[in-house]
């Protein structure tokens, strides 16, 4: 399929992978040119063309194995994969025609995320561990309820997964975790509770606390529960679609390319803001 001279250019990350495949089907689907992408060469797809891997037709454009030649000539740069990985990618698109980053990549360090600060004063960088809007919705909401119920109500988040995820907890979990601290004024590092595990695990006044489930091919499934002694409120979201998380993260390769260089989240794409 043609694309107009003008289309946003985006490269993927990873195209080979589950989630490479979607963002280059959903890149496809919205009318972006799909210029380019990277792949390892135990995936062996070196000699398929992109367009094929996305179950879209050719698009005349097969995998690179480095990160210069697969981002060559591109707008965007949308990266799913792994956080060393991610990291890499961020310091050899330097010198490219590149002048916005998607990064969807979770598990990330304190040195990744120093990394990607320092690499937003050249890219227009937008991170999150979850770019489904219906996700984003609920970290506002849990920021909102955490900063109205106060330190006397319990914190409880809850993730399920399919049983190949690499990070626990999830970004998402860790976004919102994030929101709720946020909503307390704290720091989450210093609120965030241990697993309950043994004999002697109580849970302790002001804390946050996870649980983390693992199985099947679950999408993602999260929970915030808010209990006091005398009642429970609970905000949850399930994905049906691996593709909503591709969907969002286009868009937000949309709204990027337009953007000055800086560090965004999903609340700066979809106007969110933050409610407090």
């Amino acid at each position: 399929m043609t694309k107009p001279d003008n289309a946003l250019k985006v490269a993927v990350a990873g195209v080979a992978g589950r989630m490479g495949r979607q963002l280059a089907a959903m890149a496809l689907s919205r009318g972006l040119a799909l210029s380019g992408a990277s792949e390892v060469a135990a995936a062996g797809v070196f000699d398929e063309d992109i367009g094929v891997l996305a179950g879209h037709g050719p698009v005349g454009v097969w995998p690179a194995p480095t990160v210069s030649e697969a981002a060559a000539g591109a707008d965007v740069w949308i990266d799913f994969t792994r956080p060393e990985a991610t990291v890499q990618a961020l310091d050899a698109l330097k010198g490219t025609s590149v002048r916005a980053v998607v990064i969807g990549t979770t598990g990330l360090s304190d040195a990744d995320e120093a990394a990607i600060q320092a690499a937003a004063s050249r890219f227009a960088i937008v991170k999150s561990g979850n770019y489904s809007l219906g996700v984003n919705l609920l970290q506002a909401l849990t920021r909102l309820a955490a900063s109205r119920l106060g330190a006397g109500w319990d914190i409880e988040i809850l993730e399920a997964h399919h049983r190949l995820k690499v990070d626990a907890p999830s970004g998402t979990a860790m976004m919102l975790a994030e929101a709720a601290a946020d909503g307390r004024g704290a720091a989450l590092k210093d609120i965030l509770a241990p697993p309950y595990l043994g004999p002697d695990a109580p849970r302790k006044d002001g804390e946050i606390g996870m649980a983390v489930r693992r199985a099947g091919g679950i999408y993602g499934e999260h929970e915030v529960l808010f209990g006091s002694a005398r009642e429970v409120l609970r905000f949850s979201h399930m994905a049906l679609d691996r593709a909503v998380f591709a969907d969002g993260a286009i868009h937000a390769a949309i709204w990027a390319a337009a953007q000055p260089p800086g560090l965004y989240g999903m609340d700066d794409v979809l106007g969110l803001g933050h409610t407090g």
